[in-house]
């Protein structure tokens, strides 16, 4: 069952409709700016709403995206770096997220901090290709991902918060 507050969240993200993977040359392109796109509003939306937690980017061909993504636990911002390949099945196949830096912290996790999501999003990611995209992984795979394990691990003193240097020169 989805809550409403995903309902809402699933409402304002534009949906995808071309489907095509990196090996689709042409096509690709077109659902490259599709992708694009739906995040361009996933973030501005997340914005408008005081909800922003991730930035993204990808390589030049729009296979490999990378960036940072936070977690707010009493008032104190935990952040991580992002990364992800887009599979040559995509987009049947959903993109692994990866967390490298809490790699082997929690047992919600394959090799390389890839975040386990096989469970309740990849069975939603199938029954909704190609209308899914990135922005959808995020909503549905990573947030909330971030949302139950993030406070776990922090409560087991897995991780810890670590203030950013500020520019030490």
């Amino acid at each position: 069952m989805v809550d409403e507050s995903t309902r809402k969240t699933l409402s304002n993200i534009p949906l995808l409709q071309t489907k095509a993977g990196p090996r689709d040359k042409e096509l690709w392109v077109q659902r490259l700016k599709e992708e694009y796109q739906s995040l361009i509003k996933y973030v501005q939306n997340n914005k408008e709403a005081d909800n922003d937690w991730f930035r993204l980017e990808s390589n030049k061909e729009g296979t490999r995206w990378f960036g940072k993504c936070w977690y707010i636990h009493n008032l104190l911002k935990y952040e991580f770096d992002i990364e992800f390949d887009i599979p040559v099945t995509y987009p049947v196949t959903a993109p692994e997220i990866a967390l490298p830096g809490l790699d082997g912290k929690t047992a919600k996790m394959y090799r390389g901090g890839k975040i386990c999501l096989s469970d309740h999003f990849k069975p939603l990611w199938a029954r909704n290709v190609p209308r899914f995209g990135l922005s959808h992984a995020m909503a549905l795979g990573l947030g909330p991902w971030l949302a139950v394990e993030i406070p776990d691990l922090i409560s087991k003193g897995v991780i810890s918060y670590k203030e950013k240097a500020e520019n030490s020169s």
